[in-house]
């Protein structure tokens, strides 16, 4: 087993290291190096509701709440929690300190959840998990009651996505005095060391941790979004684990006999956007090329045909290699207000070309259909393959795939027609993607955050309002259902499939698959 060690260690170290690599048993203390596929945006845990930001802060920050492997809530800063009455959430705190020292205490709590919303130039605010605190009361430094405007049983749930943050930082911070290291301070079981864009970010150990001690005294947490070069990486040791396995290097890594998989099926859709809001969309034209007065994608027979044409079980066994599974809602089969006969779209080419006749497009229309080319698994290829498609049915499609870190600004200016996105609801429940994606855009009121196709539906919000206020589990899980058909029928987002989560790790490794794709350097550990 080959771990990197620090250019400043001691020669001790490094030939345990290399007695490790030829024995195959897992240095101690050591420096692990990983590896994983999608770039980093911010060190700021409230500046971008993105899951690569979202598995990089789990390793420096914690939740009051958590999610376990197979997203359960479960305790984090929170020893316990209750409701004391129908409007009030009360969180009993751990004793515990922040990297700088400081202590954790109930006015951290109330500084984190009143600066949430002030985030400057978020691209994809965590707003949405605050919003339905309306306000706070301080009952001693280990007690906090958190009040809401009326019932609303999901705030321990909303409250998994919230990092919390020390007042010792300054009010009004900066979010380049976090990806600085100034102010990326937390209560998490590895502290920052120093953050590269785009290549890496260097951790050490948190020894007062106040959960179970980590493995490692040093964690490179590389990027490396190449999925060859990152197969190579951990075949050659320069790294010893890696998410999101290419899906044509799976078979040969799992014949790999210095190599161990962990895989699950997981919480993120790969879905398409398209244009809701404007009545002349960017990137689409007639069938001749000649400019429009009007927006096709607004009518929903256009988007119907759109959905119909594509042949989902094609990509998910020719693109995908079946490290997928065929999806047409939020979430998988199992979960919490999973639809259980709402299925993948059916493959039908020909009602397709009579939706658009129907919709006045017999001769069809032409787009340019956008997308990353590093950031899902296959993300280029999908495109490629939905733009072929689309095509057979006379939607002529031009495909542009571009560097995840110059697309999602673009796409996050609402600038595409039609575009790939994917969203991992960490949520375990379908009123997270609901509130985010297909809720009306408002920003003063958190709901429709990252709603980047501005999709808006009176009669949806009012069922999803109705949802976050609805006590009972079962009467709520109704409400999510009947909201998640209701995005679906109306062709809200275009869903194409549910992803598997696959990691490689070199053997005498262990990881627990997360239905949530997080890589969580604390979860990595040698095999006894």
């Amino acid at each position: 087993m080959i771990f990197d060690l620090r250019a400043a260690g001691c020669a001790a170290s490094v030939l345990a290291s290399v007695l490790a690599s030829l024995t195959g048993a897992p240095a101690m203390a050591q420096t692990l190096s990983l590896a994983v596929s999608a770039p980093v945006t911010s060190i700021d845990p409230h500046y971008h509701t993105l899951s690569p930001n979202q598995s990089l802060d789990a390793q420096i920050f914690d939740p009051l709440v958590d999610m376990d492997a197979t997203a359960h809530p479960v305790p984090a800063l929170a020893e316990s929690w209750k409701l004391v009455d129908s409007q009030t959430w009360e969180f009993h705190l751990r004793t515990t300190n922040f990297h700088n020292g400081a202590p954790f205490t109930a006015e951290d709590v109330a500084f984190t959840l009143d600066r949430v919303p002030r985030v400057l130039n978020s691209p994809g605010s965590f707003s949405i998990y605050t919003k339905a605190v309306t306000g706070v009361e301080i009952v001693d430094p280990h007690t906090i009651r958190l009040r809401t405007s009326g019932v609303y049983p999901l705030l321990p749930i909303d409250l998994t996505q919230v990092s919390m943050l020390s007042r010792s930082i300054g009010a009004n911070p900066l979010t380049e005095d976090f990806n600085s290291g100034k102010n990326a301070i937390g209560t998490g079981p590895f502290k920052f060391v120093a953050y590269k864009p785009g290549d890496r970010i260097e951790l050490d150990r948190n020894d007062a941790y106040w959960g179970a001690k980590p493995a490692w005294e040093h964690v490179n947490y590389r990027i490396i979004s190449n999925d060859a070069a990152r197969t190579s990486a951990l075949l050659a040791g320069d790294v010893s684990l890696i998410d999101a396995v290419p899906t044509s290097d799976y078979v040969k890594l799992s014949k790999e006999p210095k190599v161990t998989l962990a895989q699950i099926v997981g919480l993120r859709l790969i879905f398409l956007w398209l244009d809701h809001q404007r009545d002349v969309s960017p990137f689409v034209e007639g069938p001749n090329g000649e400019k429009l007065d009007h927006n096709p994608l607004k009518d929903l027979r256009v988007r119907q045909a759109l959905s119909f044409a594509i042949n989902r079980p094609a990509i998910v066994s020719q693109v995908m290699e079946d490290s997928a599974i065929p999806s047409g809602q939020f979430l998988p089969k199992g979960s919490y207000s999973y639809v259980p006969d709402l299925a993948a779209p059916p493959y039908d080419p020909a009602r397709a070309r009579k939706l658009l006749a129907e919709a006045g497009y017999p001769k069809g229309f032409r787009i340019t259909l956008h997308g990353s080319n590093d950031r899902y698994v296959n993300d280029a290829k999908i495109i490629q393959a939905v733009g072929q498609m689309w095509t057979r049915i006379g939607v002529q499609t031009k495909v542009e795939a571009l560097p995840w870190a110059s697309y999602v600004g673009h796409a996050s200016k609402l600038e595409y027609s039609a575009f790939q996105f994917g969203w991992g609801t960490s949520t375990g429940e379908a009123s997270n993607p609901l509130r985010a994606l297909t809720a009306t855009y408002d920003a003063a009121k958190g709901l429709g955050t990252v709603n980047r196709g501005r999709y808006s539906n009176p009669a949806l919000d009012q069922l999803i309002d109705k949802a976050l206020v609805t006590a009972d589990d079962g009467a709520r899980e109704t409400l999510l259902q009947q909201a998640t058909r209701m995005a679906m029928d109306d062709v809200a987002i275009i869903p194409l499939h549910q992803q598997k989560n696959i990691w490689a790790m070199r053997k005498g490794l262990s990881y627990t698959a997360r239905a949530d794709e997080q890589t969580r350097a604390i979860d990595i550990r040698p095999v006894k």
